[in-house]
């Protein structure tokens, strides 16, 4: 007795506590009562090194555009990541389906009828009107189909992961897209820098040949031709503003902005670490086991050889409990003379016996989509696996290219300093100034364009793994 008078305090106190999240639970347990949307849907997409897609209301394009800042923009702004994430909200839609095939179905109907019986005109007999309520009940509940709803089941979890892998691939290649743009952009603005240096060099050179043909140290020749040489330089740094406008602006439409965005990019770094690539056989475990198109297409199998028991299924026999309440009649019939309830409760075997040869033939369809698939899969391994032992090989040499260029650069720089200065000494001509800033500018153009292939050979490789992710300005 003295424990039952606590009952109702302590009922109403777990009601309070639970209040809170009950209501916030119950408006998802609405939205997915069965539990179907994967963790990406809840959470949000996410990156192969597990960083979050980042959309800010507004993006600062005072600020140098870094590489992680574009890829935010492209992935934010790109119409074929919103499709292929809507795509996986349909395909936890049709596992929802494939779920709620083990559930009871239940339906019911309340009626008001008004029943009228008149008479003709010789007849005696009274006309009868009544009024009443109609109440009809019914459940239907599939407890055995010898496979059909379990292989339903898998085929659309088969799918759902196919959509995910559909969606990381999407994230690839727009990452690939951007990611590539970018590193052109900073390439070109890298030889932009370079060139200009180049002409400078040319502009003093010319500003000593001058004052040295003005005291008479030396001939008009050296100033024709330092003349020229400066004109060259000048000619060629256009020619580099224009390329890099040219990808400023596919930078700009491979992050979909207004192309008349001004966007700038930070400098490109004068030293270049090169990160270890690694064996090749562990690049092509990786892509076997992580890259989404490989993924996709595994999944894509299972799913149609899943299909093939689904579609055998349907022409096997099926067991279905039923049962059924009426109160006062039937629907889309009249109310009964008298008040009363019927009840019905029964199990029912359903058998095809014969359906033309349909189902023989959507056997015989289902068999050659999974082989079709299977070939597709291999395919998609196949070249796969061919892509990353190309970017394995481009990134090798592009790693040694990188590591000689730089002591190139280095020698050539030497080189015009030691020149300009025995220019400036009367102790050099203007052939061998020329021939040494004609060494540098070509030294600086294999630098940029090693550093280029570097970058571009590893992105390759990183993208054509499977494992691409923001990579860092610096790397």
């Amino acid at each position: 007795m003295n424990g039952k008078k606590y009952l109702l305090p302590l009922c109403l106190l777990g009601l309070l506590v639970q209040q809170a999240a009950f209501a916030e639970g119950f408006s998802q347990l609405l939205d997915d009562p069965l539990q179907t949307q994967p963790e990406q849907l809840q959470s949000g997409a996410t990156l192969p090194d597990a960083s979050r897609i980042s959309c800010s209301q507004s993006v600062d394009f005072s600020q140098p555009m870094t590489l992680s800042g574009a890829v935010d923009t492209a992935l934010c702004n790109n119409p074929q990541i919103r499709a292929t994430w809507a795509e996986i909200k349909v395909q936890s839609g049709v596992v929802g389906e494939a779920r709620a095939a083990y559930l009871p179905t239940l339906s019911g109907s309340v009626s008001r009828l008004r029943d009228s019986t008149v008479y003709s005109a010789g007849s005696q007999a009274p006309g009868v009107t009544s009024t009443g309520n109609q109440y009809y009940g019914s459940l239907n509940w599939r407890l055995f189909d010898f496979g059909g709803r379990a292989a339903n089941r898998e085929s659309a979890n088969q799918m759902l992961l196919a959509a995910v892998a559909g969606h990381d691939a999407a994230l690839q290649k727009v990452m690939v897209s951007v990611i590539q743009a970018w590193f052109e952009t900073l390439t070109s603005q890298a030889e932009v820098d370079a060139r200009q240096h180049i002409a400078e060099l040319a502009r003093q050179t010319l500003i000593v040949a001058k004052r040295r043909e003005n005291l008479g140290a030396s001939a008009q020749d050296d100033t024709l031709q330092a003349t020229t040489a400066l004109a060259k330089a000048e000619l060629t740094a256009m020619r580099a503003s224009g390329d890099y406008q040219k990808n400023i602006a596919l930078l700009r439409q491979a992050m979909g902005i207004d192309l008349a965005t001004e966007i700038t990019l930070p400098r490109q770094p004068e030293r270049v670490i090169p990160s270890d690539i690694h064996d090749l056989n562990e690049w092509l475990k990786q892509a076997e086991d992580r890259h989404p198109a490989i993924q996709q297409a595994r999944a894509k199998w299972a799913a149609d050889k899943d299909k093939i028991i689904s579609v055998r299924s349907d022409g096997l026999p099926t067991v279905d409990l039923t049962a059924h309440m009426s109160r006062n009649g039937f629907p889309n019939q009249g109310l009964s003379s008298i008040n009363q309830t019927n009840k019905d409760i029964g199990i029912t075997i359903s058998i095809p016996l014969f359906d033309g040869f349909s189902r023989h033939y959507k056997i015989l369809e289902a068999r050659a989509q999974a082989e079709q698939s299977e070939a597709q899969m291999e395919d998609t391994t196949a070249q796969i696996m061919t892509d990353v032992v190309k970017a394995y090989a481009d990134a090798k040499t592009a790693l040694n290219v990188l590591t000689a260029s730089q002591q190139l650069l280095d020698a050539a720089q030497k080189s015009v300093q030691s020149v300009q200065r025995r220019y400036d000494k009367n102790v050099a001509d203007i052939l061998e100034v020329m021939n040494a800033q004609s060494a540098l500018a070509d030294a600086q153009q294999q630098r940029i364009e090693a550093i280029a292939a570097w970058q571009s050979a590893r992105l390759s490789l990183l993208a054509n793994t499977g494992i691409l992710s923001k990579l860092s300005e610096g790397s």
